[in-house]
């Protein structure tokens, strides 16, 4: 049902049982798919694709144009899997043409009210953004990951699967996953057990996990030294730590 208040530009596709509210802008080269709901004033711009069962609530504005400088009018786009949820007045830009030109957001995530995605950013799967956490360009989140209110997140920093950031931290380096973490530099603090457990992982998984945190944080070994001891490891958790301290480009917290 469209509200006979909204605009839907000619050229968006709108998909079946789509609800859209009052007020709501609907642009050129929009995809919305199936199911969605699209409260009252929500601005959607294109180029952007939405997949299924989304759900943005009033004043959220998504695919607008980025706040880059260099930005001049290129073709980029928004891509958006299904069955998110998007709370009041947040903000996700397209991306730029000095990346891939994408922003990427994939499916089950809780994104609260005021959070801010900019150009170029990649969110997985079951990520959840707290009220105001502000992603500055070119971050990546890996899934399952969850980034308390009010964080800033610093451009290119990358935040592991399964990470728990606290609140009101400021990211700049990026952070390894399943790690717990806070402060303003952020700094480690835990293993996120808890998280790992409801996910499935096993008692050896998490174990061999956190042997793997106190081997790079608290024993004060050089980070190639830990490195290369983590190395050993046959569990695909630990593995999957060394894998991403080998691709880090800004270094990790320490």
């Amino acid at each position: 049902m469209i509200d006979p208040l909204a605009f839907v530009h000619p050229d968006a596709t709108i998909g079946n049982n789509v609800r859209i509210g009052p007020w709501s802008y609907i642009g050129a080269d929009v995809v919305i798919g199936d199911n969605c709901i699209i409260e009252s004033h929500v601005v959607v711009k294109g180029p952007s694709t939405i997949g299924c069962d989304n759900h943005f609530f009033q004043f959220s504005s998504i695919g607008e144009q980025c706040q880059d400088i260099k930005y001049a009018g290129e073709q980029t786009q928004l891509i958006m899997g299904d069955s998110n949820i998007v709370r009041e007045g947040v903000t996700i830009h397209r991306g730029t043409i000095q990346d891939q030109g994408i922003t990427r957001i994939g499916s089950h995530n809780l994104l609260m009210a005021n959070a801010h995605v900019a150009h170029d950013c990649v969110v997985g799967d079951h990520c959840i953004l707290a009220n105001s956490v502000n992603l500055a360009g070119h971050v990546i989140i890996d899934s399952h990951a969850i980034i308390g209110g009010m964080t800033g997140v610093h451009q290119f920093v990358k935040i592991g699967a399964h990470c728990f950031v606290g609140a009101t931290s400021y990211v700049n380096q990026d952070i390894p996953p399943y790690i717990i973490c806070s402060g303003q530099p952020c700094a480690p603090r835990g293993i996120n057990v808890e998280g790992l457990k409801r996910r499935g992982f096993d008692k050896a998984e998490i174990m061999a996990i956190r042997r793997a945190f106190k081997t790079l944080y608290k024993q004060q070994l050089p980070l190639k030294e830990a490195v290369s001891e983590l190395s050993e490891s046959e569990f695909v958790g630990v593995k999957v730590m060394v894998e991403f301290i080998a691709q880090s480009s800004r270094g990790i917290i320490r």
